[in-house]
């Protein structure tokens, strides 16, 4: 436990945790969620005392007092800062004033009145004076609050206890650095100058390595150094476990660890500190002299870095491996992206070239009359779509492009598994499994029970199945509820689309006329993606409040609810629209005398240039726009906070701010780091929109691959220069989201499917060409149907069709229809027994690193081997 001091002491304290000498107590029935059978540390064991270098209490008395700097050090220079807590205090105008000391009258005297003298009376009432003196002074100062930062650190033996309990890896044998790097390695056998790779200064060793035991401390590389045994990371995590799992109240009411009393207002802020600053000295200084931050910031945060690999160990070593694999999948996902973006660039140059469509069009005159698209609109020639690019996303071509990216998502997904082994070993976590996790803190406060983990064997917050459960299908009901209010703004979207159209069309300006629909469908794309981002503010909140009100047990549970809602609900909001235009707009509009209607109005046809061109603009808007939107923000908004955050810490500090800050205070200064969710949602939306659309527009990878070429240095800036650090968190993967990759790889396949049978007009095409004229002559006449007889508007005006005169469909449809299942079923099939056949010749984990992993468990069998002659003596 803290020791508590005088809240007139107005410096910053500096803590050590220690051990006690009297070993370690048995685990009590009340406590819960422990790693293993041995509990929590006991809290006697805790010595938390306010040290100075000589050992006595020790506060920093004056503000203004300059304290050396030697990096994240205490007073002593020896001692690392491995955690800060911050709290603010705001300054009452009046306080509550002292107890006066009761001095009753002449006639009511009493044994005290006698024993108290005059001098002591004049004490008495001097302190009274000064408090009263004080509180006036403090009623004239412009303060009114003070920060107070608490300096935590974990001495050897802490670290050795708890490095046993958490599992952590120590090296037994180094070896040589591994060139995981697969562009590289293809670059040097091809003897190419890689320009992209570059040196690294202080890059981590590789070990085998094993977990640690106390025990076999000897035989562990570098144990004999206890300043440099542990990296920071390490200690950062160690001493998070220790704050997670102290109790600051009452045990039956949850009232454990740190990240609570930061919920509950307590402390502002808990985080480990950065490594000294990210600017470059200005003197000349040796590459290896520089701290773990600014190597990061110089070769690998800078703009200038744009072309160069990660550095994906360093990153490891100073944040840790979850938030490195993120950087590792963006990085691998972007490179990825190239020869999507190649392909892409082609089949989209392409059409320009095969456009013999647009020829006909083009040369048609005022051969086709085409039937109005609205009520008040009026007839039309088809030649006056011949500006329009409809048909440049339409050709063969795009058929060979969706099946290349079909095979393209799901080997990207394969070869990623191996990368993602490969890494997982390579950074000491392929054996980490989330240990026996210790229920929420919320959910503890909130458990109105104690049951026994049938586990752990110990009594833990517990929360009814069956309450629990209802919560969930009543969020379930909100989550539907939300998908509907889509819904209805989609259909906003349609009507406003058919109200700008009418509104061009009246105009009477021939351009205005002619680009109608382009305009109406730009237009309500642009509102679209307003309310798409406004729906995913608003419900990203409620997810937040619906999966903290469904009470999960445990963070991994609780993560994998809210992941799961938020995906849902975004997949709808993003990707309703394109779906609808895609699939359902021009399915249902009729033919003349007899259009579809929807609350009074005709349905939705298709535009000039078909439905096609409509869905590349649609995606164009919602998919580069969202980019733009999201990286101004990231660019932005952090800067913006830091700034609010660094101005109030100056109107705090007053004329104390004109001196150098601390490096806590420095880092107090800067945003807290919310994690990687945003992040992840951001790139498995854009995912989506380049293989479940590909076949509308093929220039989707080339935006995504510009944008994520920008993205990892805008996330790489904010980590490094504008976010606290975060605490090192261990991971083997990324987690759900590669489930849900899974799960968009294959829905592109079906999606494109139906894209290229129904919403292409390759499969007509290829039909005409089989039955009627190879070359496509006559095509787009065949196409337009006539309207009936008994249609006065326009008499014999063509809308595109494949009817007769009496609105039937004719056989044609028919034949069209049947050879449109039958592609969708061929194409899947074919696919997908392509796909599992890749699946099933790549395997999860290379060859090579089966053989590491063999040599490593050998080892560290060795290593942790109480006897190893014993393991060669047969018994007797």
């Amino acid at each position: 436990m803290f020791r508590k001091s005088s809240e007139k002491q107005r410096g910053d304290r500096e803590v050590l945790l220690d051990l006690g000498s009297d070993g370690l107590e048995t685990q009590t029935t009340e406590s819960y969620g422990s790693l293993q059978d041995r509990g929590y540390l006991p809290p006697r064991y805790l010595s938390t005392t306010a040290l100075d270098p000589e050992g006595s209490v020790h506060q920093d008395t004056e503000r203004n007092q300059p304290v050396p700097q030697l990096g994240n050090y205490f007073r002593d220079g020896k001692t690392k800062i491995d955690f800060v807590l911050v709290w603010e205090i705001r300054l009452r105008r009046k306080r509550q004033k002292k107890k006066e000391m009761e001095v009753p009258g002449e006639d009511g005297g009493t044994d005290t009145t006698e024993q108290i003298s005059r001098s002591e009376r004049r004490k008495v009432q001097l302190g009274q004076w000064r408090e009263t003196f004080a509180q006036n002074l403090e009623k004239t100062s412009n303060e009114k609050k003070t920060i107070r930062f608490l300096k935590i650190s974990a001495p050897w033996d802490v670290l050795v206890y708890y490095a046993e309990e958490m599992c952590l890896r120590a090296p037994l044998q180094a070896q040589p650095h591994l060139d995981l790097n697969t562009s590289a390695q293809v670059l040097s056998r091809l003897c190419i100058p890689n320009v992209l790779m570059e040196s690294v200064p202080n890059r981590p060793l590789d070990y085998y390595t094993c977990a640690f035991r106390k025990s076999k401390m000897d035989r562990f590389l570098g144990c004999e150094d206890k300043d440099t045994y542990f990296s920071n990371t390490q200690r950062h995590r160690v001493v998070y476990e220790i704050l997670s799992r102290t109790v600051y109240g009452k045990r039956k009411r949850a009232e454990v660890g740190v990240e609570r009393l930061v919920n509950e207002g307590a402390y502002s802020a808990a985080f480990p500190l950065h490594e000294g600053p990210f600017q470059l000295p200005q003197h000349e200084i040796h590459p290896d002299e520089l701290n773990h931050r600014q190597v990061l910031y110089h070769y690998w945060a800078r703009w200038c870095k744009l072309y160069k690999y990660q550095p994906l160990d360093h990153i490891r070593e100073y944040f840790g491996e979850k938030i490195a694999l993120y950087f590792a999948w963006l990085g691998f996902y972007t490179v990825w992206l190239l020869p999507a973006a190649v392909v892409g660039t082609l089949v989209f140059v392409c059409g320009f070239i095969l456009k013999p469509t647009i020829k006909e069009i083009c040369d048609s005159g005022g051969s086709y009359l085409m039937c109005p698209l609205c009520k008040t609109c009026k007839a039309w020639n088809m030649s006056e779509i011949c500006t329009m690019v409809g048909y440049l996303f339409d050709h063969p071509g795009t058929v060979i492009f969706s099946v290349f990216m079909s095979f393209w998502a799901v080997t990207f997904l394969e070869y990623w598994k191996r990368k993602m082994a490969t890494l997982a070993h390579h950074w000491d976590c392929m054996d980490f499994h989330e240990e026996e996790e210790r229920p929420r803190p919320e959910f503890a406060a909130m458990a109105p029970t104690m049951e026994q983990n049938p586990v752990t064997g110990v009594k833990e917050p517990y929360f009814p199945e069956k309450t629990r459960l209802s919560r969930m299908f009543t969020g379930s009901m909100v989550i539907i509820m939300m998908l509907c209010v889509v819904m209805i703004f989609l259909v906003t979207v349609v009507m406003c689309r058919g109200i700008i159209s009418v509104m061009m069309f009246r105009t009477g300006s021939p351009v205005l006329r002619t680009e109608a629909g382009t305009i109406a469908n730009i237009s309500s794309s642009i509102v679209n993606l307003g309310l798409i981002l406004l729906m995913g503010r608003v419900y990203t909140a409620l997810a937040e409040q619906l999966t903290r009100w469904e009470m999960h047990r445990t963070q991994t549970q609780y993560d994998n609810a809210f992941i799961f809602k938020v995906f849902i609900f975004q997949f709808v909001n993003f990707y309703s629209s394109p779906f609808y235009v895609a699939f359902f707009k021009g399915r249902f509009v009729g033919y003349p005398t007899n259009y579809g209607t929807l609350f009074g109005m005709r349905n939705e046809d298709c535009g000039p240039g078909g439905c096609l061109i409509e869905l590349a603009e649609q995606l164009f808007i919602i998919m580069v726009g969202k980019q733009l939107i999201n990286n101004i923000q990231e660019f932005l908004l952090p800067k913006v906070k830091a700034w609010k955050q660094r101005r109030t810490l100056e109107k705090v500090l007053g004329e104390s701010a004109s001196r150098k800050a601390r490096r806590w205070e420095e880092d107090y200064q800067l945003v807290e780091c919310e994690g990687l969710f945003e992040e992840y949602l951001e790139m498995v939306l854009q995912f989506g929109f380049i293989t479940i659309f590909v076949a509308a527009f093929p220039l989707a990878p080339l935006f995504a691959l510009l944008n994520n070429w920008v993205e990892i240095r805008l996330d790489a800036h904010k980590f490094v220069c504008e976010y606290r650090r975060p605490v090192a968190e261990r991971a083997q993967n990324i987690g759900v989201w590669f489930n849900i990759l899974e799960a968009l790889s294959h829905m592109s396949v079906i999606a494109n499917a139906f894209l290229i049978a129904f919403t292409s007009d390759f499969l007509p095409r290829l039909l005409y060409r089989y039955k009627f004229e190879n070359n496509l002559h006559g095509y787009v006449n065949f196409t337009l149907a006539y309207a009936p007889s008994n249609y006065t508007d326009y008499p014999m005006c063509r809308y595109k069709s494949f009817r007769d005169n009496n609105g039937n469909y004719t056989l044609f449809y028919w034949e069209l229809l049947a050879v449109r299942l039958g592609f969708i079923i061929a194409f899947e099939h074919v696919v997908f027994f392509v796909l599992r056949a890749i699946d099933w010749v790549v395997p999860d984990v290379p060859e090579s690193l089966e053989l590491k992993i063999k040599r490593e468990r050998y080892l560290a069998k060795q290593a942790l081997a109480e006897n190893q002659e014993v393991l060669l003596v047969s018994p007797t």
